[in-house]
């Protein structure tokens, strides 16, 4: 049995990485949270307390990680401001817990010498052409977009740093975007499915052309599992299920999953830094290590998705209204 230090426990990656390590071995939890408006205790909500501990806390309060990490064989950081709309509101958040954050877990880590796993994303590559047939692979430049890819990028180079430089046990994953149980009503999918089971028609950035290489979050929990597991130490891991679609294609899903006209949806003003395509190429981690999605057809996810948020109202029902006014004010 192993303890495990989970940051961003809360969040909707962090909770299902939670949830995942509880189903699939003996290996006890604590969570660091700060539980932000995209933290919710109630994702956590009746699991053993034997084997999870919850804390409320910030990852950049250097005292509290100082205290907590010793006795636990490896942190898990998942803690992220992750909203791309918000960080062109207010980058502020973003270079606090992105950059500062990573900082102090870093030190606290070389510190008390705990193997370290960092959870980021794929935008820290920036997009790619939506005809281009590349994907995104480990030794693609980083070309971040906006301030909270930008934050990211700057995260994933403080982790290589401190492997080189110190020597600290450590590796990396860069997945695709993410879909599935317990993820915030502000994110693209979810905020589709709650608006339509209120009876809101769907909107669209733009034409709806932007690409995303989509992954069912339980698959990405098993990458990051098989990672700390077998994953070598220094090395770069991309995350993606060959999930592709088009923004219009994956609100056409959701609409034809309703029972619903697939062209019922609204076009509205497209964001500043949009980003055209992401795509990743996963084979180093499926040939180093075996991983392989259980999700492999997108449209079978998506279904089991729906299924799950019309089945959980009193769960995002909280953050709905609140979600939805800020996006009036933006105009979307």
């Amino acid at each position: 049995m192993r303890r495990l230090l989970i940051t961003g426990g809360a969040g909707f990656i962090g909770c299902n990485f939670v949830r995942h390590v509880l189903a699939t071995s003996d290996d006890a939890v604590t969570v660091l949270d700060k539980l932000t408006y995209a933290g919710n205790r109630a994702s956590l909500r009746d699991l053993p307390e034997n084997r999870v501990r919850f804390v409320q806390g910030d990852i950049a309060d250097a005292a509290l990680v100082d205290e907590l990490l010793p006795g636990h064989d490896v942190l898990v950081h998942f803690a992220a401001e992750s909203h791309n709309d918000n960080s062109l509101a207010d980058p502020t958040p973003f270079v606090h817990t992105n950059l500062v954050g990573t900082f102090t877990l870093l030190q606290a880590a070389r510190r008390h010498e705990v193997r370290l796993h960092h959870v980021s994303t794929d935008e820290v590559y920036g997009d790619l052409e939506l005809d281009d047939p590349a994907r995104f692979t480990e030794t693609t430049p980083y070309d971040p977009s906006s301030p909270y890819s930008a934050t990211k990028a700057g995260s994933d180079l403080l982790v290589r740093a401190w492997v080189r430089s110190f020597g600290l046990r450590a590796t990396i994953s860069n997945c695709s975007n993410n879909y599935g149980p317990y993820q915030h009503v502000e994110k693209f999918i979810p905020r589709q499915i709650t608006g339509l089971l209120r009876g809101v028609r769907p909107k669209l950035y733009g034409t709806g052309a932007n690409v995303r290489d989509w992954i069912h979050v339980d698959d990405h929990s098993a990458a990051v599992t098989a990672i700390i597991d077998g994953g070598r130490i220094g090395e770069t891991y991309l995350i993606g299920a060959d999930g592709e679609r088009s923004n219009r294609e994956v609100v056409e899903l959701i609409l034809a999953g309703f029972g619903l006209p697939v062209d019922g949806f609204d076009l509205v003003p497209d964001r500043p830094g949009h980003d055209l395509r992401y795509a990743i190429d996963s084979s180093k981690l499926r040939t180093e290590l075996g991983w392989r999605p259980r999700f492999s057809d997108f449209a079978d996810g998506l279904a089991a998705t729906i299924d799950w948020y019309r089945g959980h109202e009193s769960w995002w029902a909280p953050q709905k209204n609140a979600t939805e006014a800020r996006y009036a004010h933006l105009g979307r």
